[in-house]
């Protein structure tokens, strides 16, 4: 049975991070916005992981704890913006929310 090399782990976190960049441009939705974030931030996580392991170093793995905090803070910050949005809008379409500025 073939090793799973680093090449592999680096492969599939760019796959992950190029949808989910898709996903934040191609989607109008906010929560769908929202969960593209969350897998381009855990498609990172994967690749500081895997080099964290290659290299023996427990530093990437640091790094991916205090990202997994931001990202927890980060949404419940967001979906507490978008609740908020909902409520006055009815809606949580991206273009509409244009219509917020002052």
């Amino acid at each position: 049975m073939p090793e799973v090399t680093i090449d592999w782990y680096v492969a599939l976190s760019a796959i992950l991070f190029a949808i989910g960049a898709l996903g934040v441009l191609i989607r109008r939705n906010a929560i769908i916005i929202f969960m593209s974030i969350e897998l381009m931030l855990n498609s990172a996580n994967l690749a500081f992981v895997a080099f964290a392991r290659h290299f023996g170093d427990l530093d990437g793995q640091i790094f991916v704890f205090f990202v997994i905090t931001v990202a927890a803070a980060e949404v419940a910050v967001g979906l507490a913006l978008i609740v908020a949005i909902f409520r006055t809008k009815q809606s949580i379409n991206i273009d509409e929310m244009n219509l917020l500025k002052g």
